[in-house]
């Protein structure tokens, strides 16, 4: 990969630049999610099961059909992955209190656990990444990331509650 320049580039929309924030963001993302592999390996999970615990964990009673929208997997694929939850009694299924159709998901205690422990690296690494870059960074990147997001799922990601950005001062 060629050297990063080390200071703002007012030409940042450049073909390169792009390249370069494209090839930064595939290693980026291969080792972010590579920190938990070896505890998925151990618990015989995946990355899609380390999503949907992560997801789960942070919006507890979310509905079946809400983590498939958030994930954008198929429903074959979330029913597998939901399915060896349950059966690991990692994650609890309920029905909806207004539409007994309705499947409600929460971590158990053996849930929560494993899900901690899965994003206790990742978020070592992004502390670190965090305090080597400083708090105008971090909003900047916060920016760049919603930025990624398709407009049509942005809106739904911010409505669910991630908390904005601290405020500078």
């Amino acid at each position: 990969m060629a050297d990063l320049p080390s200071r703002v580039n007012p030409l940042f929309l450049r073909e390169e630049v792009l390249r370069q924030g494209i090839e930064l963001l595939l290693y980026a993302h291969r080792d972010f999610a590579a920190e938990a592999d070896p505890l998925l390996d151990r618990h015989g999970l995946g990355r899609a099961h380390h999503r949907a615990l992560y997801f789960v964990g942070r919006y507890p009673g979310i509905s079946v059909s809400d983590l498939l929208t958030l994930l954008g997997i198929t429903k074959q694929s979330l029913s597998r992955v939901l399915r060896d939850l349950t059966d690991r009694e990692l994650v609890a299924v309920r029905p909806g209190p207004s539409d007994r159709r309705q499947r409600l998901l929460t971590l158990t205690a053996a849930g929560a656990d494993l899900e901690a422990r899965l994003t206790e690296g990742q978020s070592r690494r992004l502390a670190r990444a965090y305090r080597q870059a400083g708090a105008e960074a971090v909003e900047g990147f916060r920016k760049v990331l919603l930025g990624l997001i398709d407009e049509a799922h942005r809106s739904r990601v911010t409505s669910q509650g991630l908390p904005a950005a601290p405020a500078q001062g």
